[in-house]
This record gives C-alpha cells, structure tokens and sequence, in this order.
C-alpha cells in the first residue's frame, strides 16, 4: 500500500480490449479528490507487442505502485502474486496488485465490488436460483460474491466443462448450505432461475452479443450483467424487456475500483463525490 505523499502514484490497468475503460478516469479523479498526483495508464500486450509476462514485469520494474488486472489475465497473474486472504487464494483470480518492496501482493475487489452492486439494488432478499454464465475471472469473484449472499443455488455454466467444476469444486469446500451446478448450456441453466448473470465477455464493445437469448430470461426476477462498455449491453436490454430487475456492470465496475483505490493509497474519499465527479463522463 502506498503512503500518501507528494511524489506521483503511478497507477494501471492490463487486459485486452480496455480502449474503453472507465478505470483510468476513476483513479486520476479519485486522486484530485484526495489532493494527490496520480496517473493510470492502460497497458494492452498486444499493441505493446508484448506477452502479458512482459507487461507485468516491466510495470513491477517501472515504478509502478500497483496495477488493475482484467479480462483475459486475472487467472494467470496469481502465479505472480502473493495472496494473504484465503479466500482470495479461493476465489483463484486477483484483480488489483500492488508492487512491495517485498514483492507484489495479489487482491480481488471484484468479490466485494458485487456484494456493493447486489444490495444497493437487492437490498437484503436472497439472490435464489442463480443462473452464472462464464466461470472465468469475474465470474469466479461473483459466484463467490453469491455464496456470501447466501444464495440457494449457483448454477456454473461455461462451454468449457472442466473450468465450470473447478469452480463447483471451489465453492462446494466452502461448506455452506448453497447448492452448485454446472452445465454448459445456459438456456436450460437459466429454466427457473432466479436471478440471471453474464460474466462472459459478450456484449462488450468490440465483441458484442449476448450471452443469453432474450426467451429464455423470462420467468427470472433480476439479471447482473459484468460487462460495463457499454453500460446498456443486449443483455440487460432483453432483461428490461422481460420485466426483471437489472444491475449494471457500472455497480461493479465502481464498488472494485473503490475498493482497489484503497488498497493502492489507503487513502479515503467519499463515495458519492468520487460517483458524482464521473458519471457520465466517456474515457
């Protein structure tokens, strides 16, 4: 964690396809807030033309305090990490890294910034049957988020089978009472669930689509979709239509960088001064 001080707070974001990404905005307007110089820089391997290992070390060796990691590397990073809380450890994707003198430590706000996104908008009801399209990095911190929340069953569905039970495995030795499925079929995962999610890349700009056809969400109560460019992807679109309740990726995008901004500084700031300094504003 970095103390706070006059010198800069060198800052970023690794992942492909985050020309987009409302990140960079988030950190630099967080640190104006708090009085502080802070840069964030988005690293893309392939236009840099170089390995995600690359990327990495040189923001380890290039005075970087801490990076966000995302979509496709938040599995492959905690090779790199040294990751204290267990359930993180569980989870088995990092998010946020800080660089320490003693090396670099591995966090996953994903988890968090969920539960946040789930109760402003739920409040305290239990999220029920859980249909959770896409096991990889995200969808590993929301199912995680899920069985905080109690849920009564998580259904795992990814196309790749042994990714959806590694996941099960995970959250079966948790010992709660939440049931875990897997398939890899989403529409008859989502027959009488509950609630509906995409932690799939599809829909997002450049990619598209929708991990879910817009039939099969009727009957469900509420959809989260983690995509957040854009904010209104097919996804929550076809939700609206069906009448569900619908919680944007923009939730979770700004509960795990509010939680990553603390991590990174230790400094706080007020929530609904950093939201209102950034809404609507396109990075």
């Amino acid at each position: 964690m970095t103390s706070p001080a006059s010198k800069t707070i060198k800052l970023g974001l690794i992942g492909d396809n985050i020309s987009r990404s409302k990140s960079p905005r988030l950190h630099r307007t967080a640190g104006q807030l708090a009085g502080l110089d802070v840069t964030y820089d988005r690293l893309i391997p392939k236009d840099m033309g170089l390995s995600f290992d690359d990327v990495f070390a040189q923001a380890q060796s290039g005075g970087f305090c801490g990076i966000n990691v995302t979509y496709p590397y938040k599995e492959l990073v905690t090779s790199k990490v040294t990751v204290a809380d267990p359930l993180v450890r569980a989870i088995g994707a990092v998010n946020t890294v800080v660089f320490d003198a003693d090396g670099p430590k591995g966090f996953n706000t994903d988890y968090t910034g969920f539960m946040h996104a789930y109760r402003a908008v739920r409040g305290a009801q239990n999220p029920g049957i859980v249909c959770l399209i896409g096991t990889g990095g995200v969808g590993k911190a929301v199912a995680f988020g899920l069985g905080a929340l109690k849920a009564q069953t998580i259904r795992c569905v990814d196309l790749d089978p042994t990714k959806a039970d590694a996941l099960a495995d995970a959250l079966r030795a948790l010992g709660s009472d939440t049931t875990v499925e897997t398939s890899t079929d989403a529409i008859q995962a989502a027959k009488g669930a509950d609630g509906l999610i995409n932690c799939t890349p599809l829909g997002m700009v450049g990619i598209g689509g929708t991990a879910l056809p817009a039939e099969a969400m009727q009957g469900a109560s509420w959809a989260f979709d983690a995509v957040y460019t854009p904010v209104d992807t097919q996804f929550l679109q076809d939700a609206v239509q069906a009448s569900l309740t619908v919680i944007s990726g923009y939730e979770l995008f700004f509960g795990q960088g509010l939680d990553a901004w603390k991590i990174f500084t230790g400094v706080e700031i007020d929530p609904s001064d950093l939201r209102n300094a950034i809404q609507g504003e396109e990075v």
